[in-house]
């Protein structure tokens, strides 16, 4: 499958240029950047043509693209390559408003092309073993899930609303909405939030909070999106849960499995992962769904639903109470 990578404005699209390159039946064929410094820099890192013109770069004889623009820029870039008859992944949160994830779920179907979205935590084999005993009821009715996903502060667009639609809550609560939607297979009911900015003194958009999930069977969930990582901390953050059932409980921590390095006069440590690669999972089922012809196992429709609960999330901290989704 020869793909496309449009803008590498996300860190994440450095993993997604890697495994393309190391998967047998895939190649990274083309870069287009709206930097195209930084477009020709990450081409020439891995192998592809850097095309400064999106339309060429569409019309190129590719079968899927990547995007991995600013957030608020996946609308037009994703219904762009839809209108050419490409594949999608498209990196998370799908989009900054419903309404503009809604335009490329409709455009895709229209094309008949697929929309995968980037949640590479469904890879994480510890994931998948525990949705597993959760869907066989080992653990009977789930009551609560406790859940952190706290990183390091990213910096640069991911701080301007105006091109991330957020801060914490929007870049972080999208993973583990995704992950217990499908561990528990239920949909969130309602949604409560409390969001401040606590780790540096002024900033546009949140940095830490809580985010407290009602879903339709009763379970109560509460999410930790927080930026609170420090720069020193080894690796960039972490994935938590703790599942609990009438009959048991579920921990998890999906980066835990790893060792650590460090080295006299050296003032860092660094944990090395020996755990599943998340990414490798992620793009092997892209490459090899659009070979096959197999519908997305993460489609627009999840990203969709995800992003649901991210706006629910501002509006309780606007009106200080649980905001109701009606889907």
């Amino acid at each position: 499958m020869r793909a496309g990578i449009l803008s590498f404005a996300h860190m994440h699209a450095h993993s997604y240029a890697a495994q393309l390159r190391r998967h047998p039946d895939a190649e990274l064929a083309a870069v287009w950047d709206a930097d195209e410094t930084r477009g020709r820099e990450a081409a020439a890192t891995y192998g592809a043509e850097y095309v400064a013109d999106l339309s060429a770069f569409l019309s190129l004889p590719i079968e899927a693209v990547i995007v991995c623009s600013e957030t608020a820029k996946h609308k037009e870039h994703v219904v762009a390559v839809a209108r050419a008859k490409k594949h999608v992944l498209c990196e998370k949160p799908i989009a900054t408003t419903t309404a503009d994830a809604e335009e490329m779920i409709r455009a895709c179907r229209e094309e008949g092309v697929t929309l995968r979205i980037a949640f590479p935590v469904r890879h994480a084999t510890a994931a998948r073993i525990a949705r597993e005993r959760i869907q066989a009821g080992e653990l009977g009715r789930v009551l609560a899930v406790r859940s952190s996903n706290r990183g390091k502060r990213p910096g640069g667009w991911f701080e301007d609303p105006a091109l991330s639609g957020g801060g914490a809550a929007a870049d972080h609560t999208v993973h583990l909405t995704d992950a217990i939607r499908w561990m528990l297979g239920d949909e969130v009911r309602r949604v409560f939030a409390e969001l401040e900015t606590s780790f540096r003194d002024q900033g546009a958009v949140e940095d830490c909070g809580v985010a407290l999930l009602e879903m339709r069977s009763g379970t109560i969930v509460s999410i930790d999106p927080s930026w609170s990582m420090p720069d020193a901390y080894p690796i960039w953050g972490d994935l938590t849960m703790e599942i609990v059932g009438e009959r048991g409980t579920i921990t998890l921590d999906l980066f835990r499995q790893s060792s650590r390095w460090y080295a006299a006069g050296s003032a860092n440590t660094t944990l090395l992962p020996w755990m599943d690669d998340l990414n490798e999972g992620l793009i092997r089922e892209f490459v090899e769904g659009v070979r096959d012809g197999r519908p997305p196992e993460i489609a627009g429709e999840d990203g969709l639903r995800t992003l649901e609960v991210v706006e629910a999330c501002y509006l309780s901290r606007k009106a200080g109470h649980f905001i109701e989704l009606t889907k």
